[in-house]
């Protein structure tokens, strides 16, 4: 089933995007996974500068942006502009304290005649995200802009009545700098989506 932007108002289609093949779909997660081999060695500067030019991106772009927020969910121009300042904001938040929160940590040894431990946090490969329409650009930015960081990347199969919000920030990612797979949006059915869930645990 293809995906639509629909007017919510009249239930005008706005457009239609066709599902991905099966071939098409198996190409772009084996680019996620070569851009994950060379993602995970970035340093936390190099990410923090593309997650901080998301944020640019997003508030240059914010009309547009929340347009499409409001012809697919229905919700005041001025909900989705809103929107669009907490999404710059978590971009923002993520590139300045990322390094931060995944700092090393000594885990002490409670027996005296024993060493102490170190945690590391080491990136894991690629992350699948399922997200809901209600918040369209804030349900991405919030796992996704902590993945990058990390040192993941994502793949993103988005509510179906919100695609050209999920297609707007793939869009956004790429001119922020971030190499091609690091960011994907995936417009695949249920059963190829439940494929891919098997695929990448």
């Amino acid at each position: 089933m293809p995906y639509q932007s629909k007017n919510p108002y009249n239930n005008e289609v706005l457009a239609t995007f066709d599902t991905l093949t099966d071939a098409q779909l198996e190409e772009k997660l084996v680019k996620a996974h070569e851009a994950f081999q060379s993602w995970k060695n970035t340093t936390f500067e190099e990410r923090a500068a593309i997650l901080h030019r998301a944020a640019e991106l997003v508030m240059e772009r914010r009309e547009e942006l929340a347009s499409y927020n409001t012809l697919e969910t229905g919700k005041l121009f001025m909900e989705s502009a809103w929107e669009m300042n907490v999404v710059a904001d978590m971009f923002n938040h993520y590139a300045d304290h990322g390094a931060e929160y995944l700092k090393p940590e000594i885990i002490k040894n409670p027996d005296q005649n024993a060493g102490d431990a170190v945690g590391i946090y080491q990136p894991t490969g690629i992350i699948y995200q399922i997200e809901p329409w209600n918040a369209p650009y804030f349900q991405i930015v919030r796992p996704m802009s902590a993945t990058l960081m990390a040192g993941n990347v994502m793949v993103l199969k988005h509510a179906s009545n919100v695609p050209q919000c999920a297609l707007a920030m793939e869009k956004l990612m790429r001119d922020a700098g971030a190499p091609e797979g690091v960011f994907t949006n995936l417009f695949v059915s249920y059963e190829q989506s439940d494929r891919v869930m098997l695929t990448l645990v």
